[in-house]
């Protein structure tokens, strides 16, 4: 008979203990209320919540009211003219002759018709620059509404192009046409996410279960969880004060998919395996469920907690995704542990067809399998393996030398939209920030001396007259055009300068704000969440870590790791995008966001090893064997997890916006080189260098002499 690590038969090891007296055996009707419930709960949450986590139409991060561009927005609304930025319609020729007469008479025409689409009629005058381009300026209300703001843009974009003489083309940008265009991209997100990480989760669990029935279990406990997690979301966030956008929406599904699914691979994993110890599936569900539950909680608590640090930051979206994201991990844990093993079992071992668990089969740990022999590897050069192991991740790690962040509003895009060729076109022949300018308010009285000042700012290509300002009025508004691009590196420190020298004017108490300021204003806000956030998430997973393993040594350790996995994870994909993707830098706030769910849900494998290795020393194994027995037991469903949870994140580049694809990449790879290199070698491996030590201050081999193998399944 084949015998475990302690010496004992694997029965033996693993027989289960006798119910307690007046125990119920078929606690069948639990688990038909259970659904029932659920049934009942999910109705209800469709029938009277909103139809999905989306509370604001706005698809940018807001900004603190502290911030220049913030102040500037609130001054201009109060100004006569109101809030207005240009939506300029770019007529050119595509084969970049010049414009004909003709040609001129056609924008001349047009203009009126276009003027009539904005705010003022009158100031949609045709200019004509270089003979190349001609330009028409539409004022479009800076705070309108995405779904407003969309419709007319693409008004315009209709009117202008309407039956043109070729090779005369229309081309409509400006920060308007570029909000609308980044509203198209999410323009449907929610579904088309939705059925692409479904379609994922579906096609990894039928290979994962090699069964035609168990799959759809898991997948329609998750997928009504997502749905529930939505509309939550969606009452919940006006209560909290935040918004949630359709971005964090679409990552919303993404989390609750990704955890929720390897959840229920875990329970299912561990279900497995009782149900080869007892006829009785009942008691095997809850000697599974006693088994899965403290890794489960440890490690969504750890995500939801990690989460929540969002809320500290300065950006609303910030905050929204963090807020969302967190009550998406609760329903996860919610639905795995208690939905799931209701549906789950109901229906019997026939769910499991055709690979049916019988009674007296060797659980996983027993079994010498691929996990089995890996361990047993490490085991024999432990030292040599973590060497390697770590040398991989400083070798990968060390392609992020030379990273830049900050993307050009006209990289944003991996297919390029119409405002973007537009802006190309127009900076052919005019300083490229003139698809954006600048808003400088001011003291009315000090105008005429701040204009002067932002005119000898380097990087300054123009300031409008914008001088005086009529009697009575407090402030006075100019708009500043940048020689270089929005977004760009030049641009950023253009309008420091701009700031720093205006913001010197006696009296003045100049500001500087706009779209492309706003977007200056959001890298700096990103930086700061990220020297606020990260701190606290490091803290907290160790802090869950001390509490789950009840030492100090294996949380440390498992928090290097998985901070080298993530730098590992951020150097390899910025190999991949500047030599596949070619993309020019990371958008600012990729860095922040891939690290939050890379940390909090990569400790997620390392706490379902160590925590089973620790319950195995408890049961009397020494640590060496613990940790071999947890590898071996973990290692196939861990592996399914992670390959998921990666493809479901790879899921983002679904999305023609280049943010989503950075951190659905970096994430995925991260991912994957925690569940087949972190948590297969590395850490296995110095938990056996350590050995023992590996558990201090605690005492888990001591506590568990003389109890035996028994009950460690």
């Amino acid at each position: 008979m084949p015998r475990n690590s302690a010496g004992l038969p694997p029965r033996l090891a693993h027989t289960p203990p006798t119910a307690a007296p007046g125990s119920p055996k078929r606690p069948r009707t639990t688990a038909w209320l259970v659904l029932l419930l659920t049934v009942i709960g999910v109705g209800a949450a469709f029938a009277l919540g909103p139809s999905d986590a989306t509370t604001t139409d706005a698809t940018g991060v807001g900004l603190p009211a502290s911030s220049q561009s913030a102040q500037v927005a609130e001054i201009v609304k109060t100004l006569p003219a109101g809030a207005a930025a240009p939506a300029i319609v770019v007529y050119s020729n595509a084969d970049g002759s010049t414009l004909t007469e003709a040609q001129r008479t056609v924008v001349t025409e047009r203009s009126g018709a276009l003027g009539a689409l904005g705010l003022a009629p009158a100031a949609a005058r045709p200019e004509i620059v270089r003979d190349l381009v001609a330009t028409v300026a539409v004022l479009l209300p800076a705070d309108a509404a995405d779904d407003r703001n969309s419709e007319t843009v693409r008004q315009i974009r209709a009117t202008a192009g309407r039956d043109l003489p070729a090779p005369l083309r229309a081309e409509v940008t400006g920060g308007p046409a570029f909000r609308a265009d980044i509203a198209q991209v999410f323009a449907g997100a929610d579904t088309d996410l939705l059925i692409a990480t479904a379609s994922v989760v579906a096609v990894l669990l039928l290979i994962t279960y090699r069964s035609p029935i168990l799959w759809l279990v898991p997948l329609l406990v998750v997928g009504a969880g997502d749905r529930v997690a939505g509309i939550l979301v969606g009452v919940l966030a006006p209560h909290a004060g935040v918004q949630v956008d359709a971005s964090a929406a679409g990552i919303l599904s993404v989390l609750v998919f990704g955890a929720g699914t390897d959840y229920a691979l875990l329970l299912v994993s561990r279900y497995r395996d009782e149900l080869h110890l007892t006829e009785d599936r009942f008691a095997a569900m809850a000697r599974a469920w006693r088994g899965t539950a403290p890794a489960v909680l440890a490690s969504g608590s750890t995500v939801v907690l990690s989460l929540l640090t969002l809320l500290t930051a300065e950006l609303t979206g910030n905050r929204g995704l963090g807020l969302a994201g967190a009550v998406g991990i609760l329903v996860a844990m919610l639905f795995g542990l208690v939905v799931l093993p209701a549906a789950l079992v109901l229906p019997g071992r026939r769910l499991f067809w055709p690979l049916v668990p019988r009674v007296g089969d060797a659980v996983t740990a027993d079994r010498r399998g691929p996990w089995s022999r890996i361990g047993h590897a490490v085991a024999r050069r432990p030292a040599q393996v973590a060497t390697a192991g770590t040398a991989v991740l400083l070798l990968l790690a060390s392609g992020a030398l030379g990273l830049h962040t900050g993307l050009a509003q006209a990289d944003s895009f991996r297919r390029t939209p119409e405002a973007v060729l537009g802006q190309r076109t127009l900076a052919a022949v005019r300083p490229a920030g003139a698809v954006d300018p600048l808003t400088l308010v001011s003291a009315a009285a000090s105008a005429d001396q701040v204009a002067r000042a932002a005119r000898q700012v380097p990087g300054v290509a123009s300031v409008s007259a914008g001088a005086g300002g009529t009697p009575g009025e407090r402030y006075a508004r100019a708009e500043v055009i940048l020689a270089a691009a929005p977004g760009t590196a030049e641009s950023d420190r253009s309008i420091e300068l701009l700031r720093d020298t205006v913001g010197r004017v006696p009296g003045a108490g100049a500001l500087v704000g706009g779209a492309t300021a706003e977007a200056y204003d959001t890298a700096r806000a990103d930086a700061h969440d990220t020297r606020v956030v990260v701190p606290l998430v490091l803290v907290i997973v160790l802090l869950v870590l001390v509490g789950l393993l009840r030492a100090l040594v294996a949380p440390v350790l498992l928090v290097a790791t998985v901070i080298a996995s993530y730098f590992a994870a951020l150097g390899a994909s910025w190999v991949l995008f500047r030599t596949v993707y070619d993309f020019p830098a990371l958008d600012t706030n990729v860095p922040l966001l891939s690290f939050l769910f890379l940390v909090a849900l990569g400790v997620d494998y390392n706490i379902f090893l160590v925590a089973r290795a620790r319950e195995d020393t408890l049961a009397g194994h020494d640590t060496r064997s613990a940790v071999l027995r947890a590898l071996a037991s973990t290692g196939g469903v861990i592996t399914s997890a992670g390959i998921l949870l990666a493809a479901v994140f790879a899921v983002l580049g679904v999305l023609p916006l280049i943010t989503l694809t950075q951190i659905g990449t970096i994430v995925g790879i991260g991912v994957l080189l925690d569940t087949l290199l972190v948590r297969t070698v590395l850490v296995p491996a110095l938990a056996l260098l350590t050995g023992r030590r590996f558990w201090w201050p605690g005492r888990p081999e001591q506590a568990g002499t003389g109890t035996g193998a028994a009950g460690s399944g």
